[in-house]
């Protein structure tokens, strides 16, 4: 099935191609024309393209000279002149697809053209990129060449202030990372003027390795949160208890599935050290969330892989790019638990203000593009999830880079010492080699065994990350040796030294199997540039994680039957096609993760897209008079069909209690008499009860006055809508945490969260309704201070939002 979705999108991809290349054509015509325009002639360009844009004519009319522009300015300010095969990636991009390029292709300067194209109607391009430092590069790069044409560059790092983060996005063309445009977007949904908000909409994004931001960030949503009532003593209690708890006996781990859960025998054993007699019972409620945090902490969160401590802080290591992740935290409590595992001071517990996975905010953008070296091994997900066709774009210069087979040996130790004896060959011939690892004490033991055999190398990890460029730049050089982990995204050619290309190129060794082979193919793809020569081999051992938890049985029954020893490796199809295969299972997996992440988000995105709307009319509406009005005869609605049910004869109605009721809300008991509403129908109740109302807000808003109302209307009705809106976050966190288990009543859980999300959304509904009500009509106005004048404020009931922080990671990506 693979080969023949594989052996598809190969040829729909070279059908593309050679549609692209008649446009090519047309773009190389025009080349003599536009190379004869001056400087200025060439800048005006941009000027003209824009007036033809709003005369009528389309941006794919526009297509052909643009390009032709961009490739003559190209020239004359980086001294880069594009390639045809980049010309099509700039079409592909354009055309909202996915332009799967090799590494060392040149996707920067491809990004510059449909970035250009998509900046002439003045709306707003979103250059995305995986980290800060290539943000800033790209932007100042190739803002030369926009800055030449006319056009406005913006970027936005992570520790800028609004009103710098307002300035970038009112650019032409902007550069940033994935998770400052979230969280930008998060933000933006909650500030309280218009004036506030710093992005101007979502029209087009080009997400630079796209892969790496689409598909292995998307397990993870966004979140913005704020300070949580958790005493964070009991962290340090139950990092103690878990200490003492041994696997198997008191705790189960699945590695293949991340979870950790305690036994019968390990919950009693708990129950003991705490001296409670249930650790379930509703008095000791947050005891399994505590536990369960210190399980996984010392289970599945691994020092030096998952994380670094440094300087006395916890420190998230991305799994995919090998990269400290400042200011980020897991959720859940986990971060914490880890702090406590590893004695360090524990920040305050979070609670969720706002989240958006990265699915449901890349699918706002009305265009959506993105180019890698790696994509068509996930063409399915680009599909299914974002609409996204792969397409494969020729190398400029054929790949010469040889890929031979995998080596497999019994143990690590074994694997190890086949590298290094590797390596050191190498070294002897002066040819430079890069060696690739997934975590960083892996790193650091080939670095020990280097150092013992007095070879001089350069370490690249998540600890020495400040020197990430330098150490790539020299990668390439006679006699190199560079350790690095996680390859992914690292945005930096490999430039080979004099003299190398003879000796066979840059070798790559690979010392363990990724469980994406996308991964893979980015390690190996920092070799064989731009038709350079090159080489990759991968050497693995049974003991590797990937291989113990998804292919080792076959493996070991394997090499068993062929008496292999410790210190020989086995290479066969047979042993090829069980690892592929092995990959493609937990491919397959993580997809149907990521999936489930998103359907349960895309319940939550309905219900988002209508608060934030809900917000955003608050903020822009002149007069929120009306809505306040239709909030009134919703309460009065509700509070009518619940006392007077229509189900029921008029004489048992419960008038009394219903008066009661609103009294709570708006009506001041005995203002209606009950002589007056007795004998009227549903309908007549809710129009006399809606007018009582009407005329007491027309009365409060003559005490108070017109303009103060309206801006008293805004402010309540936002912090009420902030508030509840917070509040329904949290019990949706509760409710997904616990909906899993319906699954043992033969209950499809996802369909049991999309019933109850939906009652508790109209529950919020009806909250929100009721408390504006409550607080318009009786917060009592101070009068303004003589000397110092101003707008009266409403009181403080107690219900303002806790200051927010934002945080990432666990279950969500958080930034503070």
């Amino acid at each position: 099935m693979l080969k023949v979705l594989s052996s598809w999108v190969n040829r729909f991809s070279e059908k593309e191609v050679r549609r692209y290349r008649n446009v090519v054509a047309q773009v190389n015509a025009l080349e003599p024309k536009v190379e004869a325009l001056t400087d200025a002639e060439l800048t005006k360009k941009t000027e003209e393209f824009r007036q033809r844009w709003h005369d009528g004519e389309s941006l794919q009319d526009l297509l052909p000279e643009a390009f032709a522009v961009v490739r003559e300015a190209s020239k004359r300010v980086l001294g880069m002149r594009h390639f045809d095969v980049q010309l099509i990636g700039g079409m592909v991009l354009n055309d909202g697809r996915i332009a799967e390029m090799k590494t060392g292709e040149g996707k920067t300067l491809v990004a510059t053209l449909a970035a250009y194209l998509n900046a002439i109607p003045g709306k707003g391009v979103h250059v995305v990129t995986v980290n800060d430092y290539l943000a800033r590069r790209d932007s100042q790069w190739m803002g030369q060449l926009y800055q030449f044409l006319g056009l406005t560059t913006g970027l936005i790092q992570h520790d800028m202030e609004p009103p710098d983060r307002r300035q970038a996005y009112a650019a032409d063309i902007t550069y940033g990372t994935n998770n400052e445009f979230g969280f930008d977007y998060l933000r933006d949904n909650m500030v309280l003027t218009m004036d506030e908000m710093v992005q101007r909409g979502l029209n087009y994004a080009i997400v630079d390795e796209v892969d790496s931001i689409l598909i292995d960030e998307a397990r993870t949503p966004l979140i913005i949160s704020g300070q949580a009532d958790r005493s964070t003593d009991l962290y340090y209690t139950f990092a103690r208890i878990a200490k003492n708890l041994k696997e198997d006996r008191d705790y189960t781990v699945d590695e293949k599935m991340k979870a950790v859960a305690p036994t019968e025998a390990g919950i009693a054993k708990v129950e003991r050290m705490l001296g409670v007699s249930n650790l379930y019972d509703d008095a000791h409620m947050d005891y399994a969330h505590y536990l369960n945090g210190a399980l996984r902490a010392k289970a599945l969160m691994k020092r030096d892989r998952d994380y670094v401590v440094k300087d006395g802080e916890v420190i998230i290591v991305d799994e995919f790019t090998g990269r400290l992740m400042f200011g980020r935290r897991y959720s859940d409590g986990l971060h914490q638990a880890i702090e406590a595992k590893e004695g360090v001071k524990i920040e305050d517990e979070t609670q969720t203000l706002a989240t958006i996975t990265f699915q449901n905010y890349f699918r706002m953008y009305d265009k959506l593009s993105g180019m890698t070296g790696t994509a068509i091994t996930e063409e399915e997900e680009f599909r299914k999830i974002y609409g996204l066709d792969v397409i494969v774009v020729p190398t400029h210069r054929p790949m010469v880079r040889k890929d031979y087979p995998d080596v497999v040996y019994k143990t690590e130790a074994a694997k190890f010492r086949a590298v290094v004896r590797e390596i050191e060959q190498l070294y002897e011939t002066r040819r430079p080699v890069l060696v690739g690892t997934v975590s960083i004490d892996k790193s650091e033991r080939i670095s020990e065994m280097l150092k013992e055999k007095g070879i001089p190398h350069n370490v690249l990890n998540a600890k020495f990350h400040e020197q990430e460029a330098e150490i790539i730049a020299k990668a390439g050089q006679p006699g190199a040796v560079t350790i690095a982990t996680n390859m992914a995204g690292r945005g930096t050619d490999i430039v080979l030294g004099e003299g190398v290309a003879e000796m066979g190129g840059l070798h790559i060794i690979g010392t363990e199997r990724h469980e994406s082979r996308r991964i893979d193919n980015q390690l190996r793809g920092r070799a064989g540039r731009q038709g350079d020569p090159g080489s990759s081999r991968f050497y693995l051992s049974l003991e590797d994680d990937f291989l113990r938890l998804f292919a080792a049985p076959t493996l070991s029954a394997l090499m068993d039957r062929l008496g292999v020893d410790e210190d020989e490796p086995i290479e066969s199809p047979a042993l090829t096609r069980a690892i592929e295969g092995a990959q493609k299972k937990v491919e397959a997996r993580n997809f149907d993760t990521r999936k489930h992440v998103l359907q349960y988000d895309d319940v939550m995105n309905l219900q988002r897209e209508v608060v934030y709307k809900q917000r955003r009319d608050i903020l822009t509406k002149e007069s929120l008079y009306d809505d306040v009005m239709h909030m009134l005869s919703g309460v009065v609605e509700d509070a009518v069909t619940q006392h007077c049910p229509a189900q029921m004869h008029r004489e048992e109605w419960d008038l009394e209690a219903l008066l009661a009721s609103l009294a709570e809300l708006f009506l001041p008991p005995g203002l209606v008499p009950l002589e007056e509403i007795q004998g009227m129908s549903h309908e007549e109740l809710v129009e006399t009860l809606v007018g009582y109302g009407t005329r007491l807000y027309a009365q409060r808003e003559e005490e108070i006055g017109s303009e103060t109302m309206r801006e008293l209307e805004r402010m309540i009705m936002l912090r009420v809508v902030d508030a509840k809106w917070m509040e329904h976050l949290d019990a949706m966190d509760n409710l997904r945490e616990g909906v899993g288990l319906r699954a043992y009543g033969q209950r499809d859980p996802l369909v049991e969260y999309k019933t109850e999300a939906y009652d508790m959304y109209q529950n919020m509904v009806g909250a929100i309704r009721e408390e504006v009500i409550r607080i318009m009509f009786h917060l009592q106005v101070a009068p303004p201070d003589e000397e110092m004048g101003g707008t009266p404020e409403p009181p403080n009931d107690g219900d303002q939002p806790r200051p927010f922080q934002v945080i990432a990671g666990g279950r969500g990506k958080t930034e503070s």
